[in-house]
């Protein structure tokens, strides 16, 4: 099922049902970043945010390798002042991915950062500054062909439809959200992608799924200020993973406290866990237990750094004993098992051979090699 594009195609397994999350899919109108589809059946694609000082672009630009690197398709930096403006051009002399600019409060940074080469913005309508002002910014998206998020988050709604709702709820977030969209397709801006956020995973589900119900616009999804990695993971994964288990959302953030770049790396595991994409290895591991001989935390994050910037899908298995590792593994395409002294190299759940366990690490990352060679 190959997907056109910039963008890895979706990834299939033969076992699944084809009334799977990919066939589900809402059907949304499509947009385009910088030359990456959103919506309209395009790839989901994952994005990050620069938490380096946007006007010092060395340390931006360093930040974004690092983020292409593991597969980042659209990068947002923060637009908080006029240098911040000013270095998007040069930041974007710099990458190739395409380069979204943030802005809150004042639209005069939108139009700054807009013919300085942004590729596409994130406002809140609601802050921007009125009518007037959004209708500047609108008009100039037009002119350059730039898409607009419109970004609602949980703690930024109007006063009024606080009042309104009696608080934060999902009906404020879509009524607020909806009401943005209305004001730029008043100024006949229509190129438009909405994103409708919380901290809480229980009330953002239920605001994207109303919102959803209520509009094509692309979706993208995320739980903002989710925290740290561990937290974070955990309600990103099921914020994230609910939406996209039932066909809502064209593209997604992880927000972690924490580098960027493990940001899209769990991003991908999210899609990856529902067979949505692929890209890079999937590495399948032990829990271990008292029969494990050999360090497998340290071998399994040692493969994981190792094997960080690949891209061809292949599951890998590293399974903490020979006793039950390579069956429990069956399905991995590659794998091996610790033991005492030595190890196995197995695939598919078959030994292949013994191997000393010194060199269990560098027998798989050599199979890893081969098999990249014979899918290219």
């Amino acid at each position: 099922m190959a997907m056109a594009g910039r963008q890895s195609a979706f990834c299939i397994p033969k076992y699944y049902n084809i009334m799977s999350i990919v066939a589900r899919r809402k059907q949304t109108r499509q947009i385009s970043i910088g030359g990456v589809r959103i919506g309209g059946g395009a790839p989901i694609a994952v994005q990050s945010m620069t938490n380096t000082l946007t006007h010092d672009v060395a340390a931006t630009a360093a930040q974004i390798h690092r983020l292409e690197a593991v597969g980042c398709e659209l990068v947002r930096i923060a637009v908080p002042d006029q240098a911040a403006a000013e270095a998007v051009a040069s930041i974007k002399k710099e990458i190739s991915i395409p380069l979204i600019a943030d802005i809150h409060f004042d639209y005069r940074l939108a139009l700054a950062a807009m013919k300085a080469g942004a590729d596409g913005l994130r406002i809140n309508p609601g802050n921007i500054g009125g009518a007037r002002k959004v209708k500047a910014v609108a008009k100039e998206a037009k002119e350059r062909g730039i898409p607009i998020r419109v970004g609602v988050n949980a703690g930024s709604l109007e006063k009024k439809l606080l009042k309104k709702y009696g608080g934060v709820t999902p009906e404020a977030m879509v009524e607020s959200a909806l009401r943005h969209v209305e004001l730029l397709r008043s100024f006949d801006f229509h190129d438009i992608k909405v994103s409708i956020k919380a901290s809480d995973v229980l009330r953002t589900v239920e605001a994207h799924r109303l919102l959803s119900s209520q509009t094509d616009l692309p979706l993208h999804v995320g739980v903002t200020a989710a925290g740290s990695l561990f937290s974070g993971t955990v309600k990103s994964a099921l914020g994230i993973g609910i939406l996209l288990a039932e066909g809502i959302g064209d593209t997604i953030r992880v927000s972690l406290t924490r580098d960027p770049v493990d940001e899209v790396r769990v991003g991908y595991e999210i899609l990856k866990a529902l067979k949505i994409r692929q890209r890079g290895p999937e590495i399948v591991s032990c829990p271990t237990c008292g029969r494990c001989d050999i360090d497998l935390v340290e071998i399994v994050e040692r493969v994981e750094s190792i094997l960080l910037t690949r891209t061809t899908p292949v599951q890998l298995a590293i399974m903490g004993c020979v006793v039950n590792g390579p069956g429990e593994a069956r399905e991995a395409d590659i794998g091996i098992a610790g033991g005492k002294g030595h190890g196995v190299l197995f695939k598919k759940g078959k030994v292949v051979r013994k191997v000393p366990e010194d060199r269990l690490v560098e027998t798989l990352l050599k199979e890893v090699e081969e098999y990249e060679s014979r899918s290219l």
